[in-house]
């Protein structure tokens, strides 16, 4: 988990980079969690700030983003316990902002995108839609029937829920003309408060599982294997975008709103046209204030651009929209007293300070720890254990300590000054601190059992090889009493299987079931394995470009030790992947070349069968990559590449052997020259847009 409070504008690029990458890796575990079991780990609030310090750092240091990192990725990959479905148009997530700066600024980007002057931008209609707290859909109709309905699941390809959502009274099975031939129609699945309490009710009588808040039960409800179930729990659906649409009869996004209505769905009755900052502002404090009186959960207001044309030139950055955002609702503080402050060791070294709690309730959530950030937070906030302290849910994964209440007149004496240690509290290897850096790391390495650790604990985990039964604790035990000291070691239990029996809390059955939980992943997707091996700035996504580029493992160590040498072809190709980049290449390379990995990678692919990926279809262009080069007249570059990427290609930024469309702006210099010496397809700007018209 991270813990920087460094402000971003005092870091540096190489802290951002890093700082990016950890950040990334968290959201990618915390949007499975989320997404794909149900099950947070942490609340809204402190995701939301996860991403807030994400947003921050790219938006003052843009190169050091590892680019479609986890951070990009939308919700979770569909559940293969259900049906799968591709949307036939991504179901993206939205972008957060907190106060009315970081909205005007999303204005202004959008305006600044589009071209517009003052006058323009100060009269941008926008729809604003309270936010509901539930699970996304996607609704597709055919001639004018319902033909299915699907999750948002990876936001290209969905869980296939159709026949739970057939079960949903407020569901239109047949729209009334007229309609389009074929129609995507996004909505959210919901409980109300008062549902929700009932049916957790009925789950603690029959003794089952109570659900932790109204979307999880909703989420829950919907992804039932069996229909009978999801029809006995009383959902409810509000309609509010559009996805795939094969005749867009509407040109403004309020319009559409009345024509799902006119269709006979339900949309929500507080969504209202506004215009401006102000109105988005006054608009916001009226849901919060009526927000306790609602009948469902809502964490903030959305706003979209009205006009559908817009929406389409903005189209989409990463995971998200240009045309909408999520304006969230504040986060909430409470008055807790700080028991102690514990050191705790991570993956990387870092030696970061826990404050432990009085439990506390915060927002609806049971608070027990809290983060300190690092040693100079402790100081300039002088906090000490035994001092009350305000806690916030949010600022970092944890919930954080913004710093003490004032004491009173009868207050007992303080504790002494709270004195960080200069030595690792786990393998007592001293702890340095890097000039210009916040953060004391130990210096154990791979010889520090915090580390090797959590090392094996990230290769085990839910988005690596995903090994029931080898948890957090197991990992600890077998580490300390000398059964597993590398990753091989893991598929070597076996031969300690007596041994295992003999401990405390395992037995004959216990030890079968985590060996045959071991043997069921010897074959594993390169994209985990990659992944699993913890290699710096290598998230979920970025793992699974590398392996969908790269195709076998096989090819993928042959070419990153190729690419060891700096300027050879295979080091080019490794840094020209979309999303990849120079400085995650120097990473991967590194990895590679150390001679303990060698040996590590060696020694796994003995043990493991590593199966190919291939890369992910959809679109006119899935799997091509283009390069625009020289002066683009009829659009800017971001609106190109945008349009690009909407028909599924890649844009890179050099041409290589590996390019397959190059389109030539006035002024075309040495790409233009070097496409015509590999022979590489071209297009000049007017092919391009005529393209587009027909494919787009």
């Amino acid at each position: 988990m991270t813990t920087n409070t460094t402000p971003v504008t005092e870091m540096n690029s190489d802290q951002a980079r890093t700082e990016l990458a950890e950040l990334a890796s968290q959201i990618a575990y915390h949007n499975t969690a989320y997404h794909g079991h149900d099950a947070p780990e942490i609340s809204d609030a402190e995701y939301d700030a996860l991403r807030k310090r994400y947003n921050e750092l790219v938006a003052l240091y843009p190169d050091a983003e590892p680019q479609n990192s986890a951070a990009n990725a939308v919700g979770a990959s569909a559940d293969t316990g259900l049906g799968k479905h591709i949307h036939l148009a991504p179901m993206l997530s939205l972008d957060n902002v907190f106060d009315r700066e970081e909205f005007e600024g999303f204005i202004t980007r959008a305006a600044r995108f589009l071209g517009l002057d003052q006058a323009d931008t100060s009269s941008l209609r926008l729809v604003s839609e309270p936010k509901i707290d539930g699970l996304s859909i996607s609704l597709t109709y055919e001639s004018g029937k319902f033909i299915r309905g699907t999750t948002r699941g990876d936001g290209t390809e969905g869980e296939d829920v159709t026949a739970n959502l057939r079960t949903l009274r407020t569901l239109p099975l047949e729209l009334p003309a007229p309609y389009p031939d074929l129609i995507e129609i996004r909505g959210e699945v919901f409980l109300s408060k008062t549902d929700f309490i009932a049916l957790n009710a009925a789950q603690e009588a029959a003794g089952k599982r109570l659900f932790a808040n109204p979307r999880n039960a909703a989420a829950g409800s919907l992804r039932q294997l069996d229909p009978g179930i999801t029809a006995q729990r009383p959902l409810s659906l509000f309609a509010y975008a559009q996805g795939f649409c094969s005749d867009k009869a509407t040109r403004s996004h309020w319009a559409y709103l009345e024509q799902l209505k006119a269709w006979g769905f339900t949309v929500n009755p507080l969504s209202r046209q506004i215009e401006g900052a102000a109105d988005a502002e006054a608009f916001f404090e009226e849901i919060n204030r009526e927000r306790a009186s609602l009948a469902y959960d809502i964490d903030g207001v959305v706003y979209k651009i009205d006009d559908l044309g817009l929406q389409e030139r903005l189209g989409f950055a990463g995971r998200a929209p240009r045309w909408a955002i999520a304006w969230k609702f504040p986060a909430e503080q409470a008055i807790t007293r700080l028991n102690a402050i514990e050191i705790q060791v991570g993956r990387t070294g870092a030696l970061t300070p826990v404050a432990h709690l009085e439990p506390v309730n915060v927002g609806g959530v049971l608070v027990t720890r809290a983060t300190l950030h690092n040693e100079d937070e402790i100081t300039r906030k002088d906090v000490r254990e035994g001092d009350l302290v305000y806690v916030q849910r949010a600022g970092d994964v944890i919930p954080q300590v913004l710093g003490t209440v004032p004491a009173g007149k009868a207050a007992p004496e303080r504790q002494p000054l709270f004195h960080f240690p200069d030595h690792c509290p786990v393998c007592g290897a001293l702890a340095v601190r890097p000039e210009g850096e916040v953060v004391r790391r130990c210096t154990g390495g791979l010889t520090c059992p915090a580390q090797a650790v959590e090392r094996l604990i990230h290769f085990a985990s839910r988005l690596a090889f995903d090994i029931e039964g080898l948890g957090e604790r197991s990992i600890g035990e077998f580490y300390e009493a000398g059964l597993i000291h590398t990753p091989t070691d893991i598929f070597r239990l076996k031969t300690h299987a007596a041994a295992l029996e003999q401990r405390d809390g395992w037995g004959e059955q216990s030890v079968r079931n985590l060996l045959q939980a071991i043997e069921d992943r010897r074959t594993i997707p390169l994209s985990r394995f990659i992944y699993a091996l913890g290699i710096r700035r290598i998230g979920e996504s970025n793992a699974r470009l590398l392996a969908r580029h790269y195709g076998s493992y096989a090819n993928w160590l042959r070419q990153m030790e190729a690419a060891t040498i700096i300027g050879s072809d295979a080091r080019l190709e490794l840094g020209s992947i979309t999303g990849i980049g120079n400085a995650i290449a120097t990473d991967v390379v590194a990895f590679v070349a150390e001679p303990h990995n060698q040996t590590t990678l060696a020694e796994l692919s003995a043990e493991l069968t590593i199966t190919e990926e291939s890369a992910a279809s959809g679109g006119p262009l899935a799997g091509k990559t283009i390069v625009f080069t020289g002066t683009l007249l009829t659009m800017t570059r971001p609106e190109a590449k945008a349009t690009a990427e909407r028909m599924g290609a890649k844009v890179s930024d050099s041409v290589s052997k590996k390019t397959d469309l190059v389109v030539l702006g006035e002024k075309a210099g040495s790409k233009a020259k070097k496409a015509a010496e590999l022979n590489i397809a071209t297009m000049d700007e007017a092919e391009w847009n005529a393209f587009c018209v027909t494919n787009g």
